[in-house]
């Protein structure tokens, strides 16, 4: 029993170590040897682009949102704006409407089905050589557009990912430990970039050939993740653009954080599932393993944990350093369920030391609940957005 416990102790912890640690590091070392990542020549003539929002009842921020697509940096002529409405019922339809005179454009769904249904139907109306996603409670960097596109002015090139910054009010940190790990994220999908690709965009940010676009994508399927995995199959690669900045308000509670986790991952899983043959080293060689490492590794890093976890347990009665990491899990554990009662409003901000163990606690909890939902088939096409608590422009 005891040689058991060792072994699962040992495969446990390497599991979460090499996920977080081991496989960036990794990365590093394979990139000494590559050149950092050259901008694109230029284009003679910028393409031409598609901006696609899906929204569900965001009446309180698609006009603000609106107003900043507006202002982008990119010739008006060779651009449009489609906001695809998925039934939303709160007045949404009637702001995005008086938006025309300026050539925004509203496809309204008549019944909800979804963020990837209503992406599916927008896919007749989009006129752009690049179809460029975005999200309707994020906020774009004036000069993140050219960038992005940039990147498609090399052939190899069929999705760009812009990067994600974790905003919040200056009075109100709320969900601090949201900000380290998106910036632990962006930094991994930079080494990506240079060893060969992203297996993953962003779904704030992120453009994408139309051809391969207008590929239709199941409803209770990820297509901003299953945009790098389909890039991959054609013969594309999907990269990080760090100059095309996406400020991301951080979600107002953990609560919050946790649902949206949740969904994400449940979706993730199945299209990973429905895209497994990329996971064949023979065939895809070092894109497989990346996808394997950053993606299914790190979603297996819970179970890996409650083995470790459950090791520790049988080996405490007669080990004091074993006692001593139970301990220092059980603590651990303890302040992520303070950080997921701590009253937030009012301005009464949750302390660091509280905020990233409850992150990394609720983030893995969430992986636990996603794994259910994805083997027991209960869907979640239909989302609900993230109503963010605070918005960019307050950062």
């Amino acid at each position: 029993m005891s040689n058991a416990a060792v072994v699962s102790l040992v495969v446990g912890l390497g599991s979460c170590v090499y996920s977080y640690v081991g496989y960036p590091a990794l990365l590093k070392l394979l990139a000494l040897g590559r050149a950092r990542r050259r901008a694109a020549p230029p284009f003679e003539e910028w393409p031409s682009i598609s901006i696609t929002i899906p929204v569900h009842n965001e009446a309180a921020v698609i006009a603000g949102t609106l107003e900043r697509l507006l202002e982008l940096a990119y010739p008006v002529e060779r651009r449009q704006i489609l906001v695809v409405s998925d039934a939303s019922s709160d007045g949404t339809d009637d702001i995005v409407a008086r938006f025309a005179p300026r050539g925004v454009e509203l496809l309204r769904l008549p019944e909800r089905r979804g963020k990837t249904a209503a992406e599916n139907a927008a896919r007749g109306q989009l006129r752009g050589d690049i179809i460029v996603n975005t999200d309707a409670s994020v906020r774009i960097g004036r000069g993140a557009l050219k960038p992005l596109v940039a990147e498609f002015a090399d052939p190899t090139v069929g999705v760009a990912s812009g990067r994600d910054v974790s905003v919040a009010r200056v009075d109100a940190e709320a969900n601090a430990g949201e900000s380290a790990y998106i910036g632990y994220e962006m930094w991994v999908r930079d080494l990506e970039t240079r060893v060969g690709g992203i297996v993953g965009a962003s779904g704030c940010l992120y453009a994408i050939r139309a051809a391969l676009h207008r590929e239709a994508v199941p409803e209770d399927l990820s297509r901003d993740f299953r945009a790098a995995l389909l890039a991959r199959r054609r013969g594309y690669r999907a990269v990080s653009v760090p100059e095309a900045l996406c400020f991301v308000p951080r979600s107002a509670s953990l609560r919050q954080e946790y649902r949206r986790k949740v969904r994400t991952m449940a979706r993730g899983l199945r299209t990973l599932w429905a895209q497994r043959a990329l996971l064949n080293p023979l065939r895809y060689g070092l894109f497989a393993w990346m996808l394997g490492s950053h993606k299914l590794c790190r979603w297996l890093v819970p179970w890996a944990a409650l083995l470790a976890l459950g090791a520790v347990g049988v080996l405490a009665p007669d080990a004091a350093w074993a006692r001593a990491v139970l301990g220092a899990g059980v603590g651990v554990v303890a302040l992520g369920a303070v950080g997921w009662w701590w009253p937030v409003r009012g301005g009464r901000n949750v302390p660091r030391i509280v905020a990233l163990p409850a992150y990394a606690v609720s983030g893995n909890v969430a992986a636990l609940h996603a794994w259910l939902l994805a083997l027991s088939g209960v869907g979640t096409a239909v989302w609900e957005p993230t109503r963010r608590g605070t918005t960019a422009e307050t950062a």
